[in-house]
C-alpha cells in the first residue's frame, strides 16, 4: 500500500488492537463468543467498504438531496397534512431538554413545566373550538375522531353512526377499525355539490343513531353549512361530532357556537412539520358533560398546601390508572411534544395572527382556483365555497399531471383516484401561506402547457 493509499484507508491495525485488548484475534472469534452459532449467517454479507465519519456524513447529504423536500419543491398536498410555515422559535423552544420528549411524564407532578405547557395547549384548543374542555391531545386526527364516536356510542348506548361522505376516507378507515369490535354500524350520508346532503340526513336520523360526524371544511376543502344541524341531531338524542382544520377557525365560526358536542381534528398545521405524514396531533374537545367519558388525560391548575400554583393530572382514564372496567380507552398517552409546539405556535400568532394566516390561505387558494379554471378543459369541480383546498377536474388523468409536474419540482396535489374509482381526472389541491404569487402562476403555466401538449 502506498503512503497516499494508507491515508485514505480505514485503520486495520486499530481494529486488531481493539480485538486483542478483548482477548480475541479476529472479529469472528468475538462474534462466536457473543452469538449462538444457530443464529449466525453462514454466507458472507455483501456490504460496501467501510466509511469514516466524514465520508458517511457526505454520503448522507448526497442521499438526502434526492428527496423532494418542501423547500426545493412547491407543494400542494393536503388531505390532512399541510405545508405550512413553522417559525424557528417553535423548533427552538420545543428542542429544550425540559420539553424534548414525545411522551407524557409518568411522575407527572414532578414535571411542572411540561404540565403547564399542556394546560396552555388545552386552554388554547378549547378557546379555538368554542368548547368547554380539551384533553392533552390524541395521536392524530383520525384516532381522535374514532374515539369521539366511541364516546358517543357509550354515552347514548346506541350503535349506529351517520357519517358524511365528505369525511376524509382515511379517517373512515380508522373509524371502522376502532368500532368494529363494538359492532357499531357506520352509515353513509351523501353529498350535493361537495356538501352534506341535508335532506338525506334528515331522512336517516332516528332514535337509534348515536352520532352524526361531519368535517368542516370537508375532505374536498368545501365549507359545510352547519347552522341548524345540531338541532336536527339533538332532536333524536344523538351527538354532533365535527372534524376541523384548526387554521380554518381563524375565519370560520367555531363548532361550539353552532352546537357541536365533540370537536376533533388534525393539529399538524399548528407549527409542526409534515415529517413524511407523521407523527400527528389529535385535537379532542367537548362539552363539559362528557368530560368523564373523554379518552386520554386532562391537566388541571390547582394550588398546593402553601397556596402556590401548580399543575396536575386531574383525569387519567387509562386502565393502568383506574379499574379496567372504568377505562374509557386504551389510548392513554398524548402527543406531548407536538402539543407543546402547537401551544407555542398559537401563542406566537395570537387571534389576529391566526385570522391573517387563514385569510392568506383563503385568498391564495381562490387565486389559484380562478386561474386554473381559465385553462381550456379545466374546471373547479364544486361550486360550493371552499377554504384553502379545492378539487379541480382535468381533461387528462390526475396521476399523469402529477407525474409530469414532478419534473418541474411541483408536487401538484392528491389524485382522488386513490380514494374514489370515478374520479380519475380529479385532483385535490391545497394552498398555504408559503405559496407565493410567482409559484402559483408557475403552477398554472405548467398545467396549461402539459394539458395542451
Amino acid at each position: 500500500m502506498s503512503p497516499v493509499e494508507h491515508l485514505f484507508s480505514s485503520s486495520a491495525s486499530d481494529e486488531k488492537e481493539m480485538l486483542n485488548s478483548l482477548g480475541f484475534n479476529t472479529i469472528d472469534e468475538l462474534l462466536d463468543k457473543l452469538l449462538p452459532p444457530e443464529i449466525r449467517t453462514k454466507t458472507a454479507i455483501k456490504l460496501p467498504p467501510p466509511l469514516n465519519e466524514i465520508e458517511l456524513t457526505k454520503q448522507m447529504f448526497e442521499l438526502s438531496n434526492r428527496n423532494a423536500d418542501c423547500w426545493r419543491y412547491t407543494i400542494y398536498l393536503g388531505g390532512g397534512i399541510y405545508d405550512h410555515f413553522v417559525p424557528a422559535v417553535v423548533d427552538d423552544i420545543i428542542s429544550k431538554p425540559e420539553f424534548y420528549t414525545a411522551y407524557t411524564p409518568y411522575q407527572a407532578e414532578a414535571s411542572q413545566g411540561t404540565l403547564q405547557a399542556i394546560f396552555e395547549f388545552q386552554s388554547l384548543i378549547a378557546r379555538l373550538t368554542g368548547m368547554d374542555v380539551a384533553n392533552a391531545s390524541m395521536y392524530d386526527g383520525a384516532s381522535s375522531t374514532a374515539e369521539a364516536l366511541r364516546l358517543a356510542c357509550e354515552y347514548t348506548s346506541r350503535k349506529k353512526i351517520l357519517s358524511a361522505s365528505t369525511l376524509n376516507p382515511l379517517y373512515k378507515d380508522v373509524i371502522k377499525t376502532y368500532l368494529n369490535p363494538f359492532k357499531v354500524e357506520l352509515l353513509n350520508i351523501g353529498s350535493v355539490d361537495g356538501r352534506l346532503e341535508i335532506n338525506e340526513l334528515e331522512d336517516k336520523l332516528c332514535d337509534d343513531i348515536a352520532a352524526v360526524v361531519i368535517q368542516n371544511p370537508n375532505f374536498f376543502g368545501v365549507i359545510e353549512d352547519p347552522v341548524g344541524l345540531s338541532d336536527m341531531v339533538h332532536n333524536v338524542g344523538a351527538l354532533l361530532v365535527v372534524v376541523v382544520d384548526p387554521v380554518s377557525l381563524g375565519l370560520l365560526i367555531p363548532p361550539g357556537e353552532y352546537g357541536a358536542d365533540i370537536v376533533t381534528g388534525e393539529g399538524q398545521s399548528l407549527g409542526w412539520h409534515m415529517n413524511f405524514g407523521g407523527p400527528g396531533l389529535g385535537i379532542f374537545a367537548t362539552k363539559k358533560e362528557f368530560v368523564r367519558l373523554m379518552p386520554g388525560r386532562i391537566v388541571g391548575e390547582t394550588t398546593d398546601i402553601e397556596g402556590k400554583k401548580g399543575y396536575v393530572h386531574v383525569l387519567q382514564t387509562r386502565e393502568q390508572h383506574i379499574r379496567r372496567e372504568k377505562a374509557t380507552s386504551n389510548i392513554c398517552t398524548n402527543s406531548a411534544l407536538v402539543a407543546v409546539a402547537a401551544a407555542v405556535y398559537l401563542s406566537l400568532l395570537g387571534e389576529n395572527g391566526l385570522r391573517k394566516l387563514a385569510r392568506i390561505c383563503f385568498d391564495r387558494a381562490h387565486y389559484l382556483a380562478e386561474n386554473l379554471s381559465k385553462i381550456d378543459g379545466v374546471r373547479i369541480r364544486f361550486g360550493s365555497p371552499f377554504f384553502k383546498e379545492f378539487v379541480v377536474d382535468l381533461p387528462i388523468k390526475a396521476k399523469s399531471l402529477v407525474s409530469s409536474l414532478l419534473e418541474k419540482k411541483i408536487i401538484a396535489g392528491i389524485p382522488l383516484s386513490h380514494f374514489f374509482h370515478n374520479m380519475e381526472s380529479s385532483l385535490l389541491v391545497a394552498v398555504t401561506e408559503k405559496r407565493t404569487k410567482e409559484e402559483l402562476d408557475y403552477f398554472v403555466d405548467n398545467v396549461k402547457s402539459i394539458i395542451h401538449l
